[in-house]
């Protein structure tokens, strides 16, 4: 590992104006899990993990199960309980690439929190987490939801369908999105999982292959626009919180620093172009079923 920002988050930080400000939110970044925050892995239902695939595109994934599935052995290593599913890149990603990035959100409190490290992939399918960087995140632009855990009775077999590009059924999925994860990877510093927000339409679509959507005021620590600057390979996962099925992306990413295109974002402080390599939807994947409550008051 590098030190707490490697070069591109600090040449992000730079541009933006924040170093001061990246410099005092740097202190939250810890080795250990806290107590606090062992208990709060303990009682969530999912999880969203960064990996990396043996041909060097970053993919994001959700792993899920009933509450208890996931466990903080000890203050520097967590135990996913649940093997990825069928069709998912998480596990053949692990057996060459053991970099993670770990997002655990508790959606209807808001709360967040990221560990990134080292992964150790069980015969089981299950992994732990070795931590290396832990920190929580601010509740900026979360949905509020709750959930529920679907019995073995009540889940449905999965279909895999796998492209190049969007069909039109998901780029309209896409449009309607108010939520997504996003996974990075420094070529030093290891993978990341990130999540972004905002109001239903904030992220846009001119043609099958390419995305674009407005980069918000946060942590000022730019992780993930830092790894995109130094890599710009990059995945994406949206959820579909109503049917459990998850659409994943691999592609590469743009940061867009130009005024004039930026001003055409309400809220935008900064662009992410997206052009897309890779499309792969698994329907109702998650054994999880979730009901809407509140945009988050943050959504410009």
């Amino acid at each position: 590992m590098l030190g707490i920002y490697h070069a591109g988050e600090l040449g992000v930080q730079a541009r933006a104006g924040v170093r001061e400000m990246a410099q005092h939110s740097e202190r939250a970044i810890k080795s250990t899990i806290k107590p606090v925050m062992q208990e709060f892995i303990h009682q969530q239902p999912m999880a969203f993990v960064a990996s990396i695939d043996a041909q060097g595109w970053v993919w994001a994934s959700a792993v899920a199960g009933p509450p208890g599935f996931m466990v903080a052995v000890d203050e520097r290593t967590i135990h996913i309980g649940e093997a990825p599913t069928v069709g998912d890149p998480l596990h053949d990603n692990l057996r060459v690439n053991a970099d993670v990035g770990l997002l655990i959100i508790e959606f209807d409190t808001r709360r967040r929190m990221r560990v990134n490290g080292r992964a150790d992939l069980q015969p089981d399918g299950s992994f732990y987490v070795h931590a290396q960087q832990v920190y929580a995140n601010c509740p900026k632009y979360i949905q509020a939801r709750r959930f529920e855990v679907l019995t073995p009775a009540e889940q449905s077999p999965s279909n895999v369908s796998r492209t190049d590009r969007l069909t039109a059924k998901q780029q309209q999925w896409l449009t309607h999105a108010d939520t997504f994860f996003i996974a990075t990877a420094h070529p030093e510093g290891g993978a990341d999982a990130s999540h972004r927000g905002g109001n239903p339409g904030f992220v846009t679509t001119d043609d099958p292959s390419t995305l674009i959507w407005p980069d918000y005021v946060g942590n000022m620590m730019f992780n993930t626009l830092g790894n995109i600057a130094a890599n710009p390979r990059a995945g994406l996962l949206f959820l579909d919180f109503e049917t459990g099925s998850t659409l994943q992306l691999t592609g590469e990413a743009n940061i867009i620093w130009d005024a004039a295109q930026i001003a055409k974002y309400k809220g935008a402080e900064r662009l992410v172009s997206y052009r897309i390599e890779q499309v792969l939807q698994i329907d109702k994947k998650l054994p999880l079923r979730w009901e809407f409550e509140s945009y988050s008051p943050f959504n410009p």
